[in-house]
């Protein structure tokens, strides 16, 4: 059933210049992390990050791959609503979410060559010969490729609205459900399977965030909230970043979806270290404990500012809480994967400037690929046009 809020205003681009100071400067670090992977590729890992024994993965897994997907999972919490639940005026939030979430993840699925020791190796993951059918690592990496293909599809639409091929697209909207329904399907796989591998690594990830079987629904349940957040603070990064008028109705109905799954989130989190007795963990004097605390800020501040409707009506709560749960969000992964991962004693690991270097300009590269489309292609709603 269509609903008339969905088609109150169809996709348009926005036009305008492409080379501006932000699109230069992001140009610039992009090439800078690029400059760092032609040394990466060329003289091994050692040679620009500060991986070892103890520490065989370090920012550009857990940042730009685990942390990354995570970002990216707009486009499939908007999917659950606008699809799964036929809720229409969450239509237009949709292809906004979807282009973010397309360079999101397929950013995360190149990162992961980035730390292959043997990259040119990378197409034993397709071919089965090599597959590994009982390895968490194999079930993600593949959900995740697949997953990357499926958004492109999914995305298809808009690149052919813009070279004006509407039969090819028409064609293709009799057979997109399929596809819609496996953008469902993938990340709720891979998502929760992200949680399965700290679940291996046993007694080497501090108490504080080793929960066991239950992990894998923590990172399922975190992954749509983060999905939430990305389309609150894009939705409005683009509304100042373009001078468009911010929907702030229907982001209000997604914040308050938001905020009870991420009550939700801090019921089963505490019921579980309650449980598990590693609530007394967070009060040792330690720098787990210490991340800990703020990670769990990055929650409760959130809770308490959206907690009334009103204050969800409000654009600058919006913003803020959706900021702080991305932080808290990525807090969760780094602090899993990181500063809760005990290796044993002697080992450490602190991210070198190269690591760093690469993982800002796949941020920057992101931000920039995003302005170019929105500008050239049919993504953001017509009727709120950029100012010249």
């Amino acid at each position: 059933m269509a609903d008339s809020r969905a088609t109150a205003h169809a996709p348009a681009a926005l036009g305008g210049p492409l080379v501006t100071p932000v699109t230069i400067v992001l140009a610039a670090l992009a090439l800078a992390a690029l400059g760092v992977l032609v040394v990466r590729f060329t003289q091994g890992l050692g040679s620009v990050t500060h991986l070892n024994d103890g520490y065989p993965w370090g920012i550009w897994i857990a940042y730009d791959v685990v942390v990354g997907s995570a970002f990216a999972c707009g486009g499939y919490a908007m999917a659950l609503l606008a699809y799964i639940f036929n809720r229409g005026e969450y239509h237009a939030l949709v292809r906004p979410a979807l282009l973010a979430s397309l360079f999101g993840y397929t950013l995360a699925a190149v990162s992961v060559i980035f730390d292959l020791g043997r990259w040119w190796n990378f197409w034993h993951i397709f071919w089965p010969g090599y597959a590994q059918v009982n390895s968490v690592m194999f079930e993600v990496a593949l959900c995740i490729s697949a997953y990357v293909l499926v958004m492109w599809i999914e995305f298809s639409p808009a690149f052919l609205d813009r070279i004006g091929l509407s039969r090819a697209r028409q064609k293709l909207s009799r057979v997109l459900f399929f596809f819609i329904a496996l953008g469902v399907l993938l990340p709720t796989m891979h998502q929760s399977s992200l949680g399965s591998l700290l679940v291996v690594f046993g007694h080497q990830v501090h108490p504080l965030w080793q929960s066991g079987w239950l992990l894998p629904l923590i990172y399922l349940i975190t992954a749509v909230m983060l999905g939430f957040a990305v389309v609150i603070f894009e939705a409005t990064a683009s509304a100042v970043g373009f001078r468009r008028q911010l929907e702030t109705p229907v982001l209000s109905r997604v914040c308050t979806i938001m905020y009870w799954v991420l009550i939700a989130y801090l019921v089963l989190r505490f019921a579980d270290l309650g449980w598990r007795g590693a609530l007394g963990s967070a009060f040792a004097a330690t720098w787990q404990a210490f991340w800990f605390w703020a990670e769990t800020a990055c929650y409760a501040i959130p809770a308490v500012l959206l907690a009334t409707p009103a204050s969800r009506e409000r654009p600058a709560r919006l913003f803020v809480g959706a900021v702080l749960l991305m932080l808290g969000g990525m807090l969760l992964r780094i602090n899993g994967f990181l500063v809760g991962y005990m290796t044993g004693d002697g080992w450490h690991y602190f991210p070198a400037l190269p690591e760093l270097v690469v993982t800002v300009g796949i941020i920057a590269f992101e931000i920039l690929a995003y302005i170019v489309i929105v500008r050239r292609v049919p993504v953001l709603p017509a009727g709120q046009p950029a100012a010249r």
